[in-house]
């Protein structure tokens, strides 16, 4: 038997999940509809948000809590990243730092939204959505005064 979760708890797991599909779909559009080809940088935020599509969804269908210690990792290491990555773009003294030497340079900005909002920036806040959602989700170690039954 699994307790009831209480309010915005048992909705945590979707909105990550929803957020990790928008950011998973957002890259595929900017890349294969608007023909925009990532740098290295931007294939490593890929490579850390596009398996929390799949997971999460699975997680937040199963009402899986006790997924967070495997996600979270992905997205922090994801958002570091894209930090990082956004630091190239927009912080002049990152210049010098070239990460990317073969095909298009990670300082490129396709878009640059507001003066300030990038694809990198896109993916930070992706991130950082996600990584909020799971640190606020209870696993049932959390949740006091529950015992679990089969």
């Amino acid at each position: 038997m699994r307790p009831q979760s209480s309010g915005f708890q048992q909705y945590l797991l979707y909105f990550a999940w929803i957020v990790s599909v928008i950011a998973t779909l957002g890259s595929l559009y900017f890349s294969e509809v608007l023909e925009y080809i990532p740098c290295e940088l931007c294939w490593y935020q890929r490579i850390f948000m596009y398996p929390l599509s799949v997971i999460l969804g699975i997680a937040a269908y199963h009402n899986e809590t006790s997924i967070k210690k495997y996600v979270l990792p992905l997205s922090i290491i994801g958002g570091a990243i894209s930090i990082y990555h956004y630091m190239l773009q927009k912080v002049p003294g990152f210049e010098g730092i070239k990460p990317c030497t073969n095909g298009v340079p990670c300082n490129v900005d396709y878009i640059d939204w507001l003066g300030f909002i990038t694809i990198p920036f896109l993916a930070l806040i992706a991130f950082v959505l996600i990584t909020i959602s799971l640190l606020l989700v209870k696993t049932p170690k959390e949740n006091d005064g529950y015992r679990f039954e089969d």
